[in-house]
Protein backbone atom coordinates (compact mmCIF):
# COMPACT_ATOMS: atom_id res chain seq x y z
CA UNK A 1 0.00 0.00 0.00
CA UNK A 2 1.77 2.76 -1.04
CA UNK A 3 1.03 6.43 0.95
CA UNK A 4 2.58 9.88 -0.70
CA UNK A 5 3.61 12.35 1.83
CA UNK A 6 0.36 14.95 0.96
CA UNK A 7 -2.07 12.25 0.64
CA UNK A 8 -1.08 10.16 3.71
CA UNK A 9 -3.63 11.12 7.07
CA UNK A 10 -2.64 11.27 10.65
CA UNK A 11 -5.62 8.36 11.27
CA UNK A 12 -3.30 6.43 9.28
CA UNK A 13 -0.10 7.32 10.43
CA UNK A 14 -1.18 6.83 13.84
CA UNK A 15 -2.51 3.39 12.63
CA UNK A 16 0.43 2.07 10.88
CA UNK A 17 2.61 -0.90 12.31
CA UNK A 18 6.28 0.35 12.81
CA UNK A 19 7.38 -1.70 9.80
CA UNK A 20 5.31 0.11 7.41
CA UNK A 21 6.18 3.36 8.85
CA UNK A 22 9.85 2.34 8.57
CA UNK A 23 9.44 1.42 4.63
CA UNK A 24 7.77 5.04 3.68
CA UNK A 25 9.53 7.01 1.39
CA UNK A 26 9.90 10.44 3.81
CA UNK A 27 10.68 11.14 7.23
CA UNK A 28 7.98 10.07 10.22
CA UNK A 29 8.65 11.71 13.01
CA UNK A 30 5.82 11.18 16.20
CA UNK A 31 5.68 13.72 19.15
CA UNK A 32 3.26 13.39 22.34
CA UNK A 33 1.93 16.14 23.95
CA UNK A 34 5.17 16.97 25.86
CA UNK A 35 7.01 16.98 22.73
CA UNK A 36 8.59 13.83 23.14
CA UNK A 37 9.98 11.87 20.46
CA UNK A 38 7.87 8.47 20.84
CA UNK A 39 7.48 7.58 16.57
CA UNK A 40 11.15 7.69 14.31
CA UNK A 41 11.33 5.45 11.10
CA UNK A 42 13.78 4.07 9.66
CA UNK A 43 14.05 6.88 6.79
CA UNK A 44 14.43 9.41 9.14
CA UNK A 45 16.83 7.88 10.91
CA UNK A 46 18.93 6.81 8.06
CA UNK A 47 18.97 10.53 6.49
CA UNK A 48 19.26 12.58 9.83
CA UNK A 49 22.00 9.90 10.97
CA UNK A 50 20.11 9.53 13.84
CA UNK A 51 19.77 6.07 15.26
CA UNK A 52 15.90 5.72 16.67
CA UNK A 53 17.06 4.50 19.97
CA UNK A 54 19.16 7.54 20.36
CA UNK A 55 16.31 10.10 19.84
CA UNK A 56 13.04 8.05 21.11
CA UNK A 57 12.18 9.62 24.19
CA UNK A 58 13.91 12.82 23.79
CA UNK A 59 12.33 16.40 23.47
CA UNK A 60 12.48 16.79 20.06
CA UNK A 61 12.62 20.41 19.50
CA UNK A 62 15.15 21.03 22.75
CA UNK A 63 17.81 17.99 21.88
CA UNK A 64 16.77 16.26 18.28
CA UNK A 65 15.90 19.04 16.17
CA UNK A 66 16.56 22.46 17.27
CA UNK A 67 16.64 23.85 13.81
CA UNK A 68 12.85 23.56 14.09
CA UNK A 69 12.77 25.40 16.99
CA UNK A 70 11.18 28.50 16.17
CA UNK A 71 8.06 29.93 14.86
CA UNK A 72 7.60 28.13 11.79
CA UNK A 73 7.49 24.56 13.42
CA UNK A 74 7.61 24.38 16.89
CA UNK A 75 5.12 27.42 17.85
CA UNK A 76 3.19 26.22 15.34
CA UNK A 77 1.92 23.32 17.04
CA UNK A 78 1.21 25.65 20.09
CA UNK A 79 -0.49 27.36 18.25
CA UNK A 80 -3.01 25.43 16.45
CA UNK A 81 -4.50 22.69 17.68
CA UNK A 82 -5.60 21.17 14.44
CA UNK A 83 -2.69 21.53 11.28
CA UNK A 84 -2.41 19.86 7.88
CA UNK A 85 0.25 22.53 6.40
CA UNK A 86 3.02 21.24 3.90
CA UNK A 87 5.92 23.92 4.66
CA UNK A 88 9.29 24.65 2.50
CA UNK A 89 11.98 24.24 4.77
CA UNK A 90 15.75 24.33 4.60
CA UNK A 91 17.47 22.01 7.70
CA UNK A 92 20.87 23.00 8.95
CA UNK A 93 21.68 21.61 12.06
CA UNK A 94 24.43 18.57 11.57
CA UNK A 95 24.23 19.25 7.59
CA UNK A 96 24.70 21.29 5.21
CA UNK A 97 21.70 23.07 4.67
CA UNK A 98 19.45 21.25 2.91
CA UNK A 99 16.02 21.95 1.09
CA UNK A 100 12.96 19.59 2.30
CA UNK A 101 9.19 19.68 2.89
CA UNK A 102 7.81 19.27 6.02
CA UNK A 103 4.39 18.40 6.77
CA UNK A 104 2.61 19.18 10.35
CA UNK A 105 -0.26 17.01 11.37
CA UNK A 106 -1.99 17.85 14.58
CA UNK A 107 -5.49 17.36 15.92
CA UNK A 108 -6.81 17.61 19.49
CA UNK A 109 -8.02 13.95 19.36
CA UNK A 110 -5.08 12.41 18.25
CA UNK A 111 -2.94 11.24 21.00
CA UNK A 112 0.50 11.94 18.65
CA UNK A 113 1.41 14.68 16.56
CA UNK A 114 3.50 14.19 13.54
CA UNK A 115 6.46 15.82 11.27
CA UNK A 116 7.04 14.14 8.01
CA UNK A 117 10.16 15.28 6.35
CA UNK A 118 10.70 15.34 2.25
CA UNK A 119 13.67 15.40 1.22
Amino acid sequence: MFHAFDEIDLGALARMPLEDLDRLPFGVVGLDSEKLVVVYNATEAGMAGLARDSVIGLPFFDAVAQCMNNFMVAQRFEDEAELDEIVPYVLTLRMRPTRVRLRLLATPDAPLQYILIER
